[in-house]
């Protein structure tokens, strides 16, 4: 059964670095990604099994204000085994591309700021796109350590192919936690094609999710902290993008060098005057340093 509905966004919103993010970090076959009309579809579980998602940001893009003047409405398509599903699914898309925030706010606390005044401009109503399966974007963001996007898309897609389940249009969820947790490291390493060490961080993270550790716990970060191979830099990305709008992973080298630090104790320090909106911030100096055209020459 397929469901079509509208979720109101409030203005400003960027669309394009959102398109980017999720272009550049589309897991195959977990997801489809349609640069041309600017359009992404997942795969994700619901309270009644699977269901397939198409959001038409490229419509968001290009529509006119609702009647309300203040909101454009973004579009979904959810195909799923009964009504009742849709509206779950369309909980979670809020939570997904962030669409509950008011931009108004967290660009008023920075449209003054020297360095990211300009990147506001640039890019008012920057939204941080989250997750719709804390799971897989821990997975995934587990076999991106020390290897390109591409790279751990591509890992994170054989996960998909070899223990996914099926889902409505072609599609596969990621594999469960239960699922990995019953896998053999060592055939997880040759499905994946990874190393050693990291077949064996998804392995003990698949476990420990499967034995009840998720971030609802108050020791959430104590617990993945405990697992090898994750780190604060893991912890600290999976908080922003859990939806943490104060997260702030200063151990990134891609936010070091926009900031033109060396360390992430320097990075933190120069953070500590964008709180509590520090996710924005560092979305914003991603998105800069990621998604915009280099500068001419001429």
């Amino acid at each position: 059964m397929t469901t079509t509905f509208r979720i109101p966004v409030a203005e400003p919103v960027a669309v394009g670095p959102m398109l980017a993010s999720l272009r550049n970090h589309t897991v195959p076959g977990y997801e489809q990604h349609d640069s041309a009309t600017g359009t992404h579809h997942r795969a994700l579980r619901t309270n009644g099994g699977t269901a397939h998602v198409t959001v038409r940001l490229g419509d968001l893009a290009t529509s006119a204000l609702g009647k309300g003047g203040d909101a454009r409405h973004l579009e979904i398509l959810v195909e799923t085994a009964g009504r009742a599903d849709a509206a779950d699914v369309g909980d979670t898309i809020r939570t997904w591309l962030d669409l509950g925030v008011d931009p108004s706010v967290v660009d008023a606390a920075f449209v003054s700021d020297p360095v990211l005044g300009p990147l506001v401009r640039t890019h008012p109503g920057l939204r941080v796109v989250g997750t719709t399966d804390w799971f897989a974007t821990a997975v995934a963001t587990v076999l991106g350590q020390q290897v390109s996007v591409a790279a751990a898309c591509t890992f994170a897609g054989r996960l998909v192919a070899a223990f996914g389940d099926d889902a409505p249009g072609g599609l596969r969820c990621f594999p469960a936690p239960h699922r990995l947790a019953g896998v053999e490291q060592s055939e997880l390493r040759a499905v994946i094609g990874t190393t050693r060490s990291r077949a064996r961080t998804v392995s003990e993270l698949a476990r420990a999710v499967a034995d009840g550790v998720g971030p609802e716990q108050p020791s959430f970060t104590e617990d993945l902290l405990a697992l090898p191979g994750i780190g604060p830099w893991t912890v600290d990305y999976l908080a922003l993008r859990l939806g943490d709008r104060d997260a702030c992973p200063s151990g990134d080298l891609v936010l070091r060098r926009a900031l033109q630090v060396t360390s992430a104790r320097e990075a933190a320090e120069r953070a500590e005057q964008w709180r509590p909106w520090r996710a924005y911030a560092v979305t914003h100096l991603w998105t800069h340093a990621t998604y915009s055209p280099p500068e001419s020459s001429a």
